[in-house]
């Protein structure tokens, strides 16, 4: 991995000199890993003359697949480093308490932590190997994971207190095509194919941020049930939307990983998902 972070340094420079002083390793000491690198791969992987440094064509396969290399071994790193604890990611509004304390009942030794993620960042985190396992809340890119469905849930709109909507119990999402989106709109296709206007151009917002926006009277949030139910405030009041699909809560952790223990709390996770789903959900929003 080492001369392979090396590679990427002079690829991305191509120039010896430079990405040695990147490096903080002395130029020949550069060369002389390169070097071996190339005869370990049986491949030449850069052209070099006293003018320039090119990559050949071996080296922009390597280029291509380096960031993926380091990224699985900064992953295996982390998790061989945390072999004595289990990090359980969440998305906000979604309780993981029963399976997380059920773990660490069974294991006392172990360390077993929770981790707040957003839309943005819920599969990256087991990919980098912050977490084991991921409570995800679909869209969610699934390329290389283990994905188990647990519950779905409805969606509402989140909508300032004075807005026309304000006090209907359901909408229609065509009601919301003139609104402005504060979120991804790749978040909410259903609004996307109705829409009259554009997202508002906003960043990746915690659901505080959206809430703040949405009583000022920037625009509207589609959120799941619980969240809307958890982060209920007096200025922002809440409407299902009838005809769009529930949203769907699912656990992921990378696919081909062998850990016992994420089968096992794979199935704590499932039992309490199958305790609850018929629970009748907390007042609405607003």
């Amino acid at each position: 991995m080492r001369k392979l972070r090396y590679f990427v340094a002079v690829a991305r420079h191509l120039h010896f000199g430079r990405a040695a002083a990147e490096l903080h390793i002395a130029q020949p000491v550069l060369s002389r890993q390169i070097r071996a690198l190339e005869t370990e791969l049986r491949a030449q992987l850069f052209r070099r003359d006293h003018r320039s440094t090119e990559l050949t064509t071996a080296g922009h396969r390597l280029l291509a697949e380096a960031p993926a290399l380091l990224a699985a071994a900064d992953a295996v790193r982390q998790r061989v480093a945390g072999a004595d604890r289990f990090v359980v990611a969440f998305m906000p509004g979604l309780i993981v308490t029963g399976a997380v304390r059920r773990l660490r009942e069974r294991h006392p030794d172990l360390s077993v932590e929770v981790l707040r993620t957003a839309w943005n960042d819920q599969v990256e985190v087991l990919h980098d190997g912050r977490a084991d396992v991921s409570y995800l809340r679909l869209p969610a890119d699934r390329r290389g994971l283990t994905v188990r469905p647990l519950f779905s849930e409805p969606r509402v709109v989140a909508l300032p207190a004075g807005h026309r909507l304000a006090g209907k119990e359901s909408v229609r999402i065509a009601d919301l095509a003139a609104e402005p989106l504060l979120q991804d709109p790749a978040a909410v296709p259903e609004w996307a194919r109705v829409a009259t206007v554009t997202a508002v151009p906003v960043p990746a917002l915690a659901v505080e941020e959206k809430l703040e926006h949405v009583a000022a009277g920037r625009g509207v949030a589609v959120l799941p049930l619980s969240t809307m139910t958890f982060y209920t405030r007096p200025d922002v009041t809440s409407a299902r939307i009838d005809d769009i699909a529930d949203n769907q809560v699912c656990l992921a952790w990378p696919a081909g990983r062998r850990n016992p223990l994420i089968d096992e709390f794979a199935a704590l996770a499932a039992q309490v998902a199958s305790a609850t789903v018929a629970a009748p959900p907390a007042g609405r929003a607003g």
